[in-house]
């Protein structure tokens, strides 16, 4: 009897085994015309798992079910794998770095995806604990990655084989790049590893997500106003009687404004701007010398005041950060989720003071002449910041500007723990 994995084509869990598989030379085939919520919902799904959850595995000997289980239990039909190691304790570290996979990983990525999809409640304080969770995890592995080619001794291991195939979830679907560029080894392991040709026999080519899921909203469609009741069938036949009939091109307009909830942005309606800002965008990141001859003037040169906006703002409650890397975290997490206004801002984020509180201290760029309402709904940071236009006629406020693009230490007499760039 062949082994089967029941599961769907694009099922991430059901990939760790199948490229084990590859790797291990075993025949694993996936069972024909599987369809979520309907196949694992059979009689003879439910013997083999009694919550219906996928994947499960067919065996000569009964039914598997767990991913990694899974995984581990093809690797093993392969004498002396070396996806398993040499050694007692290269096994113990392989099955040290697939919980870890598993519990710091794959769990904070889904705490964070979920809610978005609407597959539980949206909380923005679990959102963050989620998002901090999952840096401070990628952290630790860009750590161990700084110095290891793979996770365990110096070949492909299962470890890696799940490790990847977790953090391929976050690639493809959270992880932007302005996030996973913070981690630059774990970056460096992930694209080495998709590329090897077992890996893209199974996943194809894998392209970075460029956005956040947006959170579902929780609006239901407006209701037709006429009247509460229930209408009989042939009552849509009366009013299309009743009123008027309409030239062709008036009507055709009506119904392309149906699926009109884009111009999603009033900012790509507002007059056009002399001011570039990737132009502006690239003359920041590629300065490295001068940066205030070339940098801070060419950004004055470019800015338009009729089309952007200056943005003071400042925490409100730096008494509560007394602890560094929370306090960087918080600041980071801010950046990740005003990753929707990307194309619309640019922004310096300063966490100043050599010792606790911290305090957190930002200048913003905005297109349009106030801070774009769409941010204020879906950014919930902002609340947390008191923010000041800028008035570029003030010649100390202009000189603030200045001190914050370029990162100028001290900062108002005190010294910089660090300084994010939003770009």
């Amino acid at each position: 009897m062949a082994l089967i994995l029941h599961a769907g084509k694009t099922n991430k869990n059901a990939f760790k085994t199948l490229i084990a598989a590859e790797y291990s030379g075993v025949k694993v085939e996936l069972a024909p015309d599987f369809e979520m919520g309907v196949s694992n919902k059979t009689p003879q799904f439910i013997k083999m798992n009694p919550i219906g959850k996928v994947p499960v595995l067919e065996t000569p000997d009964g039914p598997i079910f767990e991913s990694n289980a899974i995984a581990r239990y093809v690797t093993r039909l392969k004498t002396d794998n070396p996806l398993y190691g040499s050694s007692l304790i290269d096994y113990a570290h392989i099955e040290q770095w697939i919980d870890f996979a598993s519990l710091e990983i794959d769990a904070n990525i889904l705490f964070w995806f979920r809610p978005r999809i609407g597959r539980a409640p949206y909380l923005p304080p679990a959102e963050e604990a989620a998002i901090s969770a999952l840096k401070r995890a990628l952290g630790a592995l860009n750590l161990h990655l700084a110095s290891n080619t793979y996770l365990v001794g110096h070949s492909l291991t299962l470890a890696d084989i799940v490790m990847t195939i977790n953090l391929f979830f976050g690639f493809t679907q959270l992880m932007t790049k302005s996030f996973t560029s913070e981690f630059p080894h774990v970056e460096r392991y992930f694209w080495t590893l998709v590329n090897q040709p077992n890996f893209k026999k199974i996943l194809g080519e894998v392209k970075q997500t460029e956005s956040i899921p947006p959170v579902q909203s929780a609006k239901k469609p407006a209701q037709p106003k006429e009247s509460g009741k229930p209408k009989h069938k042939d009552e849509p036949k009366k009013e299309a009687k009743k009123e008027p009939a309409k030239p062709k091109d008036e009507a055709g307009m009506e119904e392309e404004e149906a699926p009109k909830p884009k111009p999603k942005n009033p900012l790509d309606l507002l007059p056009p701007s002399k001011m570039i800002l990737d132009e502006w965008k690239r003359l920041y990141s590629n300065t490295k010398t001068n940066f205030r001859e070339v940098a801070i003037k060419g950004f004055w040169d470019m800015y338009d005041p009729e089309g952007y906006s200056l943005w003071f703002c400042d925490y409100k409650y730096n008494d509560e950060n007394t602890v560094s890397f929370v306090t960087l975290n918080k600041v980071g997490g801010f950046l990740q989720r005003m990753d929707l206004a990307r194309k619309y801002a640019f922004g310096k984020m300063l966490v100043i003071g050599s010792e606790p509180p911290f305090k957190v201290k930002g200048l913003w760029l905005f297109r349009g002449q106030e801070i774009p309402q769409f941010v204020i709904d879906e950014c919930y940071d902002m609340e947390l910041y008191e923010w000041k236009k800028v008035d570029i006629s003030d010649e100390a406020q202009k000189e603030r500007v200045n001190q914050m693009i370029e990162d100028q230490e001290p900062f108002e007499g005190e010294a910089l723990l660090d300084a994010k760039c939003f770009k």
